[in-house]
């Protein structure tokens, strides 16, 4: 065993050789990962000290610097962590300065800290005061240099003021640019003067290299050329050749003899930016074709053969370049795909942090419904015995103690007085005791305070009704909080699918639709797709048609039908608040039902307020809901019982709450906003305007009729009305409704005209089959002037009739078939 662990794997290598061998790799290795951990720590601090360099290396006009003092103070108010760093990189690019001025921009720095610290004493430091804390820093050193070098002239002295002003200036671009370059701006989204503004630090970055040289190839227009084969293809040709201009003209300020170059990048640039569609190889390629026109324009052979090779240069280090670097710039860049897509992943972020958090309000308020209503179920309730001991007690206690014959009742004959309170309490709880001549005489016989204890039972019985009303009030509130409660969970549930269902990634439709709206001629300015969820379609589309030609219903909803695969009408049109705006149509579902209604009616004795109210409105989720309700007795209390039964009833409905729950919980409202009494009837229709099936809630109301041809079919329910009862049982009926049914909808004061010797439902069905009408208002005004002849042209209650037609929905246009059109694929649903 000793031989065999003594075994050598590597021969001619002994083993603690080979264990020191692996050790040191193993230190080589952390030490490895401990660099490169701290650059990815400090890669922004790094960077920042080599923009710092050049910047600090840069001159302009000959020997105007006046990028030290800017970015320093952008960089103590922004990064103060980086502060120092950003000075010393700074005054080290000054020393290796064509003209090194180190002295000069470390007095600059130090003023402009010094009169920072100053603020900071009196708190005021901020960075809206970075500009002219800069300017006066340079105008007083660099006044002081003037003075010193005793050369004071206008000359001089006007050199002063415009590095002053530029320093000024340099600021505020660096206050833009600093956070873009580092990649600490929130928004997604660049302004155009931001943009810029990063163009101006980059090529102020870039001047900091003029005199470099790598085999007789200048760097700054290696590097320029470069920067503007980045912008060119993220941006297109207005990107590239504004990078083109920007460079060239820094360049140029740089580098008197260089001003060809602005004119050479511009050209350039644009040249790029309009080959950006066929990839890096053809922006590379417009650059060179760029370059070298303008080269042998201005230049002779030899300056040809360089811009060339420095072309070449650019375009090799651009075709390294990661994709990532790209894509990276196009994200902030206004009007690129991968701007609109960042767009996107922001909003569906945003809505799936919505989502979340409505979904957990949901499980907070169905938590709540669930200890509302398990508060109801565990109550304790008192069995009857305990009811009546505590009776007995109350009674005994205020009668019987101070009784002379307490001892003699409730220990000798326990047994019989204890039976005849209980029979005597049983009779007053169902009422058979009333007064004092109904009480037992085997009572009278045996207690000599008749009297007193029956009026202490009495007393106790009504003080127990009371409770029981009061303790059936709370159980019945808080089981209108429980179902409000469920109610409410149910509806923000609904709220948060339809918000995952809305944050599904719909621009390759868009793109889709855009695509063939434009290839039929259509001046697109911009499309929204809501939601393509079959039968529930929206889309939102921005033109500038001229008005009076319709394209909307004519052109676009019929092109739409058809990708789609089903009928899309136009939902509504707004004009443009200003002039040059673009215009908006909303398109949608179009329905394949429409409802058409007709409505009569009178108050009683022909006045004007009628205690029956009635409602015919779309809700809005793909149902027509018809609803008639009777208020008790007529009037205005009447007509306020039954409009505000349909008012909360649509409110609810239209919220989404689920029917049973809308009737229980208006059923609730009822019965608790009044102590009076107070109830009305409530028939309501609900019609799928997609499929026409109707569900019908009857509570108290009289029968509906269908009138389907020749055959009327009546739909009845027994329920009484609400706000009489707490707990309502809700029948619902369901019908399937074919094109041409004729629903009609009525109150009692129609029902009712027969009187109660005929067959009410015959005597209506005979009547509607008689109306050789399909119109709806023409078939309400003849019943309701039929019953008013019943009635001898009296008119002895309120009378309503709603009359609600079902047909199928003919679109205005017909859709058409565009040759090279697909169907757009729609997302999956969300479950």
């Amino acid at each position: 065993m000793k031989e065999k662990a003594n075994v050598v794997l590597f021969p001619g290598q002994p083993r603690t050789s080979r264990a020191a061998e692996a050790l040191r790799k193993g230190k080589e290795k952390a030490a490895q990962l401990r660099v490169f951990q701290l650059i990815a720590a400090k890669r922004w601090t790094i960077l920042l000290a080599v923009v710092g360099f050049l910047l600090g290396r840069a001159v302009i006009l000959e020997n105007l610097m006046p990028f030290a003092p800017a970015y320093f103070a952008v960089i103590y108010f922004l990064r103060k962590d980086s502060y120092k760093v950003a000075a010393l990189s700074l005054v080290a690019g000054s020393l290796l300065a064509v003209t090194p001025s180190a002295i000069p921009i470390a007095m600059e720095i130090a003023v402009l800290f010094l009169l920072i610290k100053g603020l900071e004493v009196y708190e005021k430091a901020e960075l809206s005061q970075a500009p002219i804390l800069v300017f006066l820093a340079t105008l007083i050193v660099k006044l002081f240099g003037v003075f010193v070098h005793g050369t004071l002239g206008w000359y001089d002295l006007m050199m002063v003021g415009v590095e002053s002003a530029l320093a000024f200036v340099l600021t505020l671009v660096f206050v833009q640019a600093i956070p873009v370059l580092t990649m600490t701006r929130k928004s997604n989204t660049l302004k155009n003067e931001e943009i810029i503004c990063l163009m101006i630090l980059m090529a102020s970055v870039m001047t900091g290299a003029v005199g470099w040289t790598i085999q007789g190839l200048s760097l700054e227009h290696i590097m320029s050329r470069y920067m503007l084969l980045l912008f060119a293809l993220a941006g297109g040709a207005p990107l590239g050749a504004s990078v083109g201009v920007i460079a060239g003209l820094i360049l140029s300020l740089a580098n008197l003899n260089a001003v060809v170059q602005m004119s050479v990048l511009a050209f350039s640039g644009l040249l790029a930016g309009l080959l950006r569609e066929g990839g890096r190889m053809a922006v590379a390629f417009g650059m060179l074709l760029g370059t070298s026109i303008l080269s042998l324009y201005v230049g002779g052979g030899t300056d040809v053969m360089a811009s060339t090779w420095e072309s070449v240069a650019a375009a090799a280090m651009f075709l390294l370049t990661p994709k990532l670097v790209v894509k990276t710039i196009s994200r902030y860049v206004p009007g690129t795909t991968e701007h609109v897509k960042s767009q996107h992943e922001y909003a569906k972020r945003v809505r799936e942090v919505t989502a979340q958090r409505v979904t957990q309000f949901s499980e907070v308020f169905r938590q709540l419904a669930t200890s509302f209503g398990q508060l109801n179920t565990a109550a304790p309730q008192k069995p009857a015995e305990e009811e009546m001991q505590h009776f007995m007690n109350m009674a005994s206690e205020k009668v019987c103690a101070g009784c002379h014959r307490k001892d003699m009742c409730w220990n000798a004959k326990f047994y019989d007085t204890y039976k005849m309170m209980t029979e005597m309490m049983s009779a007053i709880d169902e009422g058979e005791i009333a007064g004092r001549k109904d009480m037992p005489r085997a009572w009278t016989g045996h207690c000599s305070k008749t009297h007193a204890v029956m009026g202490a039972l009495q007393q106790q019985h009504e003080r127990y009704k009371h409770d029981m009303h009061w303790k059936r009030q709370i159980f019945e509130s808080r089981q209108l909080v429980a179902d409000q409660l469920a109610g409410v969970s149910q509806i923000m549930e609904d709220l948060a699918r339809e918000i995952q269902r809305e944050g599904q990634q719909l621009h390759l439709q868009e793109e889709q639709i855009r695509d063939a709206l434009e290839s039929l001629g259509l001046s697109i300015h911009g499309i929204d797709i809501i939601s393509l969820e079959e039968g529930n379609v929206e889309i939102e589309v921005y033109h500038t048609f001229p008005q009076g030609h319709d394209e909307g219903r004519k052109i676009i909803a019929p092109l739409l039908s058809d990708i789609l695969g089903e009928h899309v009408a136009v939902k509504a049109e707004r004009d443009p608040s200003k002039n040059g705006e673009p215009r908006l149509i909303r398109f949608g579902s179009a329905k394949e039902f429409e409802v058409a209604t007709g409505i009569a009616g009178a108050a009683k004795g022909g006045g004007l307020l009628s205690g029956d109210s009635f409602s015919t409105v779309e809700l809005g989720n793909g149902k027509f809901a018809v609803a008639i309700s009777d208020g008790m007795g007529n009037g205005e209390r009447a007509r306020l019982e039954s409009s505000t039964a349909l008012n909360i009833l649509q409110q609810l409905l239209q919220s989404g709450m689920d029917e049973q729950l809308a009737i229980k919980s208006v059923n609730s409202v009822l019965m608790l906003r009044s102590p009076d009494e107070m109830y009305a009837t409530v028939d309501v229709a609900l019609i799928d305007l997609y499929t026409a099936q109707t569900t019908f809630m009857k509570i108290g109301s009289t029968p509906s009729f269908i009138k389907r041809g020749s055959e009327v079919i009546p739909v009845a329910a027994n329920n009484l009305p609400i706000g009489i009862l707490q707990d309502i049982d809700v029948d619902l009926v369901r019908m399937q409704l074919q094109p041409g049914d004729t629903l009609i909808m009525m109150t009692d004061g129609i029902y009712d005209a027969p009187g109660h010797a005929v067959n009410k439902e015959l005597w209506m069905k005979r009547i509607i089959q008689e109306m050789g009408t399909d119109e709806p208002q023409e078939i309400a005004d003849m019943l309701l002037e039929r019953v008013v002849r019943q009635y001898k042209g009296e008119i002895v209650d309120d009378m309503t009739v709603v009359v609600a037609q079902v047909d199928k929905h003919r679109p205005e246009w017909a859709t058409f078939r565009w040759p090279g059109l697909n169907k757009i694929e729609r997302p999956r649903t969300v479950s």
